[in-house]
C-alpha cells in the first residue's frame, strides 16, 4: 500500500516540476497567432486551456492571457467553461486509473473517515478550494479523484468555487491593461477568505445523511 502511495505522489512531483520547466508562450507570441488564426483563435485558446491545464500547469496563466486578449464578457464565461471541461478529464482520467489502487490506503480508518466526509458533502470542501488562489487547479482534480467525492458534487463545486476567482482574476488582468486594479485585487483576497472561512466549517460541522452516496464518473 505504501509503495503504490509513494509512487502516485512520485508521478505528481514529476508532473509538476515538467509543468514548470515547459516553456509557455508569451502575450506577443499569442497575439501573433491570433492575427494568423482569426476569428478561430478564441477557439483554439480555449481548446488549449482545457487541454493543457489537465496538467499540473497554473491555470492562472491561461487565466490572466485570457483577460489581456478578450473582453470579459467572452474571457469570464469560457474561461468557466474550460476549466470545468479540464477538470472533468482530470477528474475522469485519474479516477479510473487511480482510485482502485488507492483503496487499501482509504481503508484506514482515519482515511475512511475523511473519505466519507467527502463522499458525502464533499460540494464544501471543493467549492472551498477553489476559492483560495494558492491552491492549484490540477492537484485539487486529482486529490478529489482519488477519493470518493460524487463527480455530481465535483464539478459544480468547481465551476461555482471557481466562478468568483476566475472573474476577479479577469477583471484585474483588463483593469491592469486600462488602468487601476486594485479593487479586483482586495476582491481576490476576499473571495480567499471567504474560502478560508468555508474550510474551517466544513472541518467543524458534523456530517448527516446515509452513506449511500455512488461513486462514479461521468458516461
Amino acid at each position: 500500500m505504501r509503495g503504490r502511495v509513494i509512487w502516485w505522489v512520485a508521478v505528481v512531483l514529476a508532473l509538476v516540476v515538467l509543468a514548470t520547466v515547459v516553456p509557455t508562450p508569451g502575450l506577443e507570441q499569442l497575439r501573433g497567432w491570433a492575427d494568423e488564426l482569426g476569428p478561430w483563435f478564441p477557439v483554439a485558446f480555449f481548446s488549449a486551456y482545457a487541454i493543457v491545464t489537465v496538467a499540473p500547469i497554473p491555470r492562472s496563466t491561461f487565466t490572466y492571457s485570457a483577460a489581456v486578449l478578450f473582453t470579459p464578457a467572452v474571457a469570464i464565461p469560457c474561461s468557466l467553461l474550460a476549466s470545468g471541461i479540464a477538470a472533468t478529464l482530470a477528474f475522469v482520467g485519474v479516477r479510473r486509473l487511480g482510485h482502485r489502487r488507492t483503496a487499501a490506503l482509504r481503508a484506514d480508518h482515519r482515511i475512511a473517515a475523511v473519505d466519507a466526509r467527502l463522499r458525502r458533502r464533499g460540494w464544501l470542501s471543493v467549492g472551498s478550494l477553489r476559492l483560495v488562489p494558492a491552491v492549484p487547479f490540477s492537484v485539487v482534480n486529482y486529490a478529489a479523484a482519488l477519493t470518493s467525492i460524487p463527480y455530481r458534487q465535483f464539478l459544480p463545486a468547481t465551476v461555482i468555487g471557481s466562478t468568483p476567482g476566475t472573474i476577479a482574476a479577469i477583471l484585474l488582468g483588463h483593469s491592469l491593461t486600462e488602468g487601476d486594479g486594485t479593487a479586483a485585487l482586495w476582491a481576490t483576497g476576499a473571495f480567499a477568505a471567504v474560502g478560508l472561512v468555508g474550510m474551517i466549517l466544513d472541518a467543524r460541522l458534523p456530517v448527516r445523511g446515509r452513506d449511500d452516496d455512488e461513486v462514479g464518473t461521468p458516461g
